[in-house]
């Protein structure tokens, strides 16, 4: 119970890593905001992990979508103590310069864009409760690059170095 009476957003709670965090976090004793953009995934990880978990749909690129998971933990938890910036996205193994603008936007945004508007969504808050934490998922792609992911690698660099930054 090292969480118990803690109130987190996880990004990306409807599947895989941030599931997980998700259910972990309940079992330690925390109450979760999953932010997911699949609106049936959020559905269905919170029904099956209960009362302790409010699904919202999200997207992680847009401030607007922070501010109204924040709101909601505040709204139904009374409170948010920890940011978990887990939502990522990878790239197919290309050459760096055959890249489409489509797909390097997405991965910046949902890479690098995700946690500077979490930060914009949450930061104030914990400045005026002085306590909160926020937790940006990264890649050892990010320290020791991967051929042919050079986008998604600088993304995840670029995560490592935000977070030492905020730190």
């Amino acid at each position: 119970m090292r969480l118990a009476g803690k109130v987190a957003i996880v990004t990306g709670g409807g599947s895989g890593f941030g599931e997980g965090i998700v259910r972990k976090f309940v079992t330690e004793g925390a109450r979760v905001v999953l932010m997911d953009r699949d609106e049936a995934a959020a559905a269905r990880v919170a029904a099956e992990v209960g009362k302790n978990v409010r699904p919202i749909t999200g997207d992680v690129s847009t401030l607007a979508s922070f501010e109204a998971a924040a709101d909601l933990a505040r709204s139904a938890f009374g409170g948010l103590d920890i940011l978990v910036n887990n939502a990522g996205v990878a790239q197919p193994p290309l050459a760096l310069e055959t890249m489409d603008e489509e797909m390097f936007d997405r991965i910046a945004n949902v890479n690098m864009r995700s946690i500077y508007n979490g930060a914009r969504a949450v930061v104030a808050h914990f400045k005026s409760i002085k306590s909160g934490a926020i937790l940006n998922v990264a890649s050892t792609g990010g320290v020791s690059p991967r051929p042919n992911l050079t986008w998604y690698n600088a993304s995840k660099g670029w995560a490592i170095a935000a977070t030492r930054a905020m730190a």
